[in-house]
């Protein structure tokens, strides 16, 4: 697999990986009609919308690694109770 392959499938560098194959299997399932996955999109806009605003919250803080790592992020998502996105 590609050295970018590989990284966009890394869980610690992708956060939104889920809603990206959840929106890629739709796509698959639906003989890629773009609206019947729109639902599928908009939380992967969101996911992504949210997490690079954390990652610029955390770069103007500087705090290393601006993007936080997995386990970071089931911690963020915890203490928020419930998806922002």
């Amino acid at each position: 697999m590609p050295m970018v392959a590989r990284r966009l499938r890394d869980p610690d560098i992708n956060p939104c990986l889920s809603e990206s194959d959840a929106s890629t299997r739709c796509m698959d399932g639906n003989n890629y009609d773009r609206e019947q996955c729109s639902t599928y999109f908009l939380k992967y806009k969101n996911c992504r919308k949210f997490w690079n605003s954390i990652m610029v919250q955390r770069r103007q803080n500087g705090v290393k690694p601006s993007m936080p790592t997995a386990a970071e992020r089931d911690e963020i998502l915890g203490a928020m109770g419930k998806m922002p996105y």
